[in-house]
């Protein structure tokens, strides 16, 4: 594993994991709200390094990148984040996937440099908008119950709404030191970034019927968070989008069901041209 210090938009520093084949297909995981990079373990330490270059990145305010304030509302700084670990690293052709807010943030760099740099997207348990009651609709009202927490600097409120919310993200139980582990870098995230993210405008529906490049969406059907209607409504949008609901997954597939997941974006990767 190697990591690297990526100067994203505005000059801020990310921080980004690599791992794998360096001479394999790009694949550039990006994690959701409040998580990071490490969620991406069941990956990175796949049989996906055999064959591909793996890139984990911690998006702004999140895992080891910088958390300054009030810098979380401009597309076009998400936009950049991107762009900046794609050129840094020089990541030809790579697959960008999303996971949960991670479809926003690939949605903001397709907006502001479109398609040609990259292969192919894999949209996971996704949102790709944040502006409309139809947007909103597909995200579950126990998440939306939790975000006073999240907003909040009292430290028991804080980790009971963050508590909450990792035991939305799966179907099943953490193991104790995956709980501790998940829950030590979401509360790793400062209230104001959370803030950030969940205030801001995005509107990327415009953008979904007229993208060219193949698409895969992964839902889990037992998903407690963004609904069964967002990848429906996406793979509507997205003529040519492939779709893959995983039985008793909830949020989180690609670590409720890795070696589903790892199989079925190994073969989308094979289709592309």
């Amino acid at each position: 594993m190697q990591s690297h210090t990526v100067i994203g938009g505005g000059g801020i520093r990310l921080h980004v994991d690599e791992a794998g084949n360096p001479h394999g297909r790009p694949i550039v995981f990006i994690h959701g709200f409040s998580q990071c990079r490490l969620a991406w373990s069941r990956q990175m330490v796949s049989d996906l390094s055999r064959d591909f270059r793996l890139i984990a990145m911690d998006l702004r305010g999140h895992g080891l990148s910088e958390k300054p304030p009030e810098v979380y509302g401009d597309m076009r700084l998400w936009a950049e984040d991107v762009h900046a670990v794609l050129h840094t690293l020089g990541l030809q052709q790579p697959v960008l996937c999303g996971w949960s807010y991670g479809g926003v943030v690939i949605c903001d760099y397709l907006s502001v440099y479109g398609e040609d740099a990259i292969a192919g997207l894999h949209l996971i348990g996704a949102i790709t908008s944040l502006e409309s009651e139809t947007a909103m609709a597909v995200v579950s009202p126990a998440f939306f119950a939790l975000v006073p927490g999240f907003f909040s600097t009292d430290v028991e409120e804080s980790l009971s709404a963050l508590q909450a919310f990792l035991r939305l993200c799966t179907q099943g139980e953490f193991t104790p030191a995956e709980h501790y582990a998940w829950l030590g870098y979401n509360a790793s995230v400062p209230p104001y970034v959370r803030q950030g993210l969940l205030s801001r405008v995005a509107v990327h529906h415009p953008l979904l019927p007229c993208l060219r490049k193949p698409v895969l969406i992964t839902h889990g059907d037992a998903d407690a968070i963004i609904l069964r209607g967002a990848a429906e409504q996406h793979a509507a949008a997205i003529p040519q989008a492939q779709t893959s609901f995983c039985p008793h997954v909830g949020h989180a597939p690609f670590w409720e069901d890795a070696p589903r997941f790892n199989r079925e974006l190994r073969a989308f990767i094979a289709s592309l041209p």
